[in-house]
């Protein structure tokens, strides 16, 4: 018995791949279509689709299966009752074969540039169900919003075991395709994933009308009115130009700059200790317990010398001025806001800009910046803090993620000010903590902030329902 309708793109490999999937005895049709992206593509394939399960092949190359994958699959698919499931896989690059493992899709994986691989299969059933839901007509948010719809229907199983070969055309290197999305020739696009993201949190309960909780800027004894903070480990290479960066800038207030060194080994705290004269730099030495990035923020702003607003500036980076800390500060007397984030431009180590630029994400709107914040990686940088709610909330002690994790927090309760001047150059280099990062390496990074966003989002359905 034929128990799936297949939809495959069309490409130089689609006859190939049909030729594969037909092998398998439960196919019954493939369809070769133009796309799959659009809202009109996902109802056309819906309404053709006659047979228990459906499956989509997202790309034009040529697809391989490991043998009885399908039927796997489908096997699976059964047992759980999942709406659709996705599978580990293998990789062709440049004739090589790689590992592609993939990860669990939780409440909290709303990017919609989520890897499920190429290969979706769904019950058709609940394909149908979501289809007719849709109103909106995505040129290229359809997929995305499907997979949305169908969350609230039942449950995306990932297959953990390897299933097919795919071929994987973008080999750019970790650190230069995690900043896709605030690229502004794809603004179109992030404008309609972002609509189709709304509409799922307003589904479910997690959408956060635009009304926040105001603060008293002026609550505490601060002796100090800002403070910079650089936490570092093992930066000797670059240490040095950010204390600069930090000690150079003019303020008509008073402030000053952390420096703390989580246990460096490679001469770092020689550099550090050249400064030590300077009576703006507070230098932290850390104990050798556990601290990454996090416990390094705490440490500073729970000093008893930290300022009234925290401000970031990472061990590998620099200001783009001498006025970056006086902007930050008064921006948060104009705003009245908890949290404040600039502008940044991309360069290489000695300051040329690289692609893809200036990242300002002008996508934030005071009325859905915190809704779209669970749908893209990060809120952008610089990052400054108000000092006194930063330190009743902490940060997590990670290493990556960490000020992600602290930005959501804050914008469920208060409004985020943003600087659209560039601010500060973020410097690549292959010393970058995510220049070039294995796939085991993304995917953990990966689950991590879909576990924020999903404990982020928790709390956002529960304050709803609370009122």
């Amino acid at each position: 018995m034929k128990s799936i309708t297949c939809f495959i793109i069309r490409g130089a490999d689609a006859e190939a791949t049909r030729d594969n999937l037909l092998q398998c005895p439960l196919v019954g049709e493939v369809r070769i279509v133009g796309s799959l992206k659009s809202s009109t593509d996902i109802r056309m394939a819906a309404e053709a689709a006659d047979t228990e399960f459906t499956l989509f092949y997202t790309k034009t190359f040529r697809l391989d299966w490991v043998h009885w994958s399908l039927e796997r699959m489908v096997q699976v698919a059964r047992d759980t009752d999942a709406v659709m499931l996705y599978a580990d896989h293998f990789i062709k690059i440049d004739g090589a074969v790689r590992n592609a493992p993939v990860i669990d899709c939780q409440s909290g994986s709303l990017r919609d540039d989520f890897d499920f691989g190429s290969v979706l299969l769904f019950r058709t059933d609940a394909l149908k169900a979501a289809a007719a839901t849709m109103v909106e007509n995505y040129k290229f948010a359809g997929l995305y919003d499907l997979r949305l719809k169908v969350s609230r229907i039942g449950r995306l199983e990932h297959i953990n075991e390897y299933l097919y070969y795919e071929v994987e055309t973008d080999n750019r290197k970790s650190g230069e395709k995690q900043f896709d999305y605030v690229d502004p020739k794809n603004r179109e696009v992030q404008i309609e994933m972002e609509k189709a993201c709304t509409e799922h949190l307003k589904a479910i309960g997690g959408y956060l009308e635009p009304k926040f909780k105001d603060i008293d800027i002026d609550e505490g004894e601060f002796e100090y009115e800002a403070s910079v903070i650089i936490p570092c480990r093992n930066r000797v290479r670059t240490i040095e130009d950010a204390i600069q960066s930090a000690l150079s800038q003019k303020t008509d207030f008073k402030y000053n700059v952390f420096v703390v060194d989580d246990n460096s080994t490679d001469g770092t705290v020689d550099i550090i200790r050249k400064y030590a004269a300077d009576s703006k730099l507070v230098y932290v030495a850390q104990d050798p317990t556990w601290h990454a990035i996090g416990g390094n923020w705490n440490a500073a702003l729970h000093h008893p010398k930290c300022g009234r607003f925290a401000l970031q500036l990472d061990s590998d980076d620099v200001y783009s001025d001498e006025n970056t800390v006086q902007r930050f500060v008064d921006a948060f007397r104009l705003f009245r806001c908890a949290m404040v984030i600039g502008t940044y431009r991309m360069t290489d180590f000695e300051g040329n800009p690289l692609p893809p630029g200036v990242i300002d994400h002008r996508e934030w709107t005071d009325d859905n910046g915190r809704n779209n914040a669970l749908r893209i990686n990060g809120l952008g940088a610089p990052r400054g803090f108000w000092t006194p709610l930063v330190r009743r909330l902490n940060f997590p002690t990670t290493k990556y993620g960490e000020d992600y994790a602290v930005a959501l927090r804050i914008s469920r309760e208060y409004r985020i000010g943003r600087i659209y001047e560039v601010m500060y150059n973020c410097r690549r280099w292959e010393g970058n903590s995510d220049a070039d990062l294995e796939i085991e390496k993304v995917n953990l990074n990966n689950t991590y902030k879909d576990r924020i966003r999903s404990w982020e989002l928790a709390a956002r359905i529960a304050a709803n329902k609370n009122g």
